[in-house]
């Protein structure tokens, strides 16, 4: 994708060379990048499909010679769509799989999850689509492939939907805030308050439900209790859909209904809802229009939706897929032209940031309140018992919303540790270990 190139100049300064002698063993060797994959639970229609464009991805490159002269192999494992088995899978693909580059999952739920591993061992981090995860970390390692970030991420996601509420005549007068309780929800709701807040609307009814929730039909009686002009929905697939039939059941009266509805912008699930989501009013990121139908674009489409039907995922592409394409060609970008920076280079970054869209902020003043963590360890799925440190307490497996209160401790726990993390020989590291990062911390 065009804008790609600006964003491999950030994430150049965060790789490093694992040496430029390579055996002719070495060079026959796969160059491995390991992630965590939705390829069931709620998350799956989007997981799906951004495999399948990552797949894409691996098969253009190594049909041009690979990355450093080495065919490149995607390994991934399904996380379910729940954020509690995102520790162990990463764990996993760093001790047992020795994967040469860590990248994260789709989404906030599963990308916050991943981040205190990543942290523990000092490793530079590439999210997709996770909506301000930075903002509990400040990990000056971590990069996301998001259009929804400058000064304040969380306020720039629901920014098309209050402009729509703020143009309305007459305008709005009160706005029912309603998500799930996990980690994008919160973000999003986060954000929606602060920008409710300013545009002047009333706040009567802030709430969530747990991500278990089946029934919504409390939840919309509720809100139409309250006589809401606008409802701001902040949900993942299986609870979108949920909403949506609830408040067509009840005849909810709102006059502007959606916002951070994820999951509607599946060909599937619009299929699925047909005439229900009219007048729904909800987010989408890319079109093939205008100045986004580059020749890059087209031509990704093309291949992807010749595969969509027989893979089982979006036929059209148009919401996930790009970006997950984008994801890969930013890391491969950056990895072949990586070179270890001279002193003092890694932290002569610009004022400004480079990249339009997404936009990126600079947060340099977070290395002096980011602290290095101990390499602590952690848990790999199926072991009866975690290694001492370990950042996966039993009780949150299989609990998002435990999982989501265990993020957010081990985040405070790990910026509060001073120890500096023991090394291993550099040849025994993986490449993931070996990059250098930059001082910058992305907030998107």
């Amino acid at each position: 994708m065009p804008y790609t190139t600006t964003i491999a100049r950030h994430l150049l300064l965060g790789l490093l060379a694992a040496g430029t002698a390579t055996t002719a063993a070495r060079a026959a060797e796969p160059l491995t990048i390991g992630f965590d994959t939705e390829a069931t639970g709620g998350l799956a229609p989007n997981g799906k499909a951004a495999l399948l464009a990552m797949q894409i991805w691996v098969e253009d490159t190594n049909a041009k010679g690979g990355l450093l002269g080495r065919p490149v192999k995607l390994i991934t494992y399904d996380d379910q769509s729940n954020p509690a088995l995102v520790p162990g899978i990463v764990t996993k693909l760093l001790d047992v799989d020795k994967v040469d580059i860590l990248i994260g999952g789709n989404g906030t739920n599963v990308v916050a999850p991943a981040l205190p591993v990543v942290m523990q061992r000092n490793l530079t981090f590439l999210g997709l689509f996770g909506l301000d995860v930075n903002s509990e970390f400040h990990y000056n390692r971590y990069f996301s492939i998001i259009p929804a970030g400058g000064p304040h991420p969380k306020e720039a996601f629901s920014q098309g939907f209050f402009a729509v509420a703020e143009a309305m005549i007459p305008k709005p007068q009160s706005i029912a805030l309603v998500g799930a309780d996990a980690e994008f929800p919160k973000n999003a709701l986060d954000g929606a308050r602060a920008q409710a807040k300013r545009a002047g609307f009333k706040i009567v009814y802030d709430h969530t439900y747990p991500p278990s929730t089946a029934d919504y039909t409390p939840i919309v009686r509720a809100i139409q209790a309250t006589n809401a002009d606008i409802v701001y929905v902040a949900s993942y697939p299986p609870d979108t859909v949920g909403m949506i039939r609830a408040a067509n059941e009840i005849g909810l009266k709102a006059i502007l209904f959606g916002g951070g509805m994820v999951g509607l912008q599946a060909t599937s699930i619009k299929t699925q809802l047909g005439p229900l989501i009219n007048g729904i009013v909800d987010y989408d990121f890319w079109l093939p229009v205008g100045p986004y139908a580059t020749p890059e674009a087209l031509d990704f489409l093309k291949k992807y939706q010749a595969r969509a039907a027989n893979s089982g995922v979006d036929a059209l592409g148009y919401y996930l897929p790009p970006f997950a394409y984008a994801d890969l060609e930013v890391l491969g970008a950056a990895v072949p032209g990586r070179r270890k920076p001279g002193p003092g280079q890694a932290r002569r970054l610009p004022a400004q940031p480079y990249v339009p869209h997404p936009r990126w902020r600079h947060h340099l003043r977070a290395e002096r309140r980011m602290d290095r963590a101990t390499r602590t360890g952690g848990t790999i799925s199926g072991c009866a018992e975690p290694r001492p440190g370990a950042i996966s307490r039993p009780e949150s497996r299989g609990d998002p919303v435990a999982a989501g209160a265990e993020i957010r401790r081990v985040a405070r726990a790990v910026r509060r540790r001073k120890a500096l993390m023991t090394q291993r020989p550099e040849a025994q590291r993986p490449m993931t270990q070996q990059l250098e990062t930059t001082t910058c911390s992305l907030a998107c």
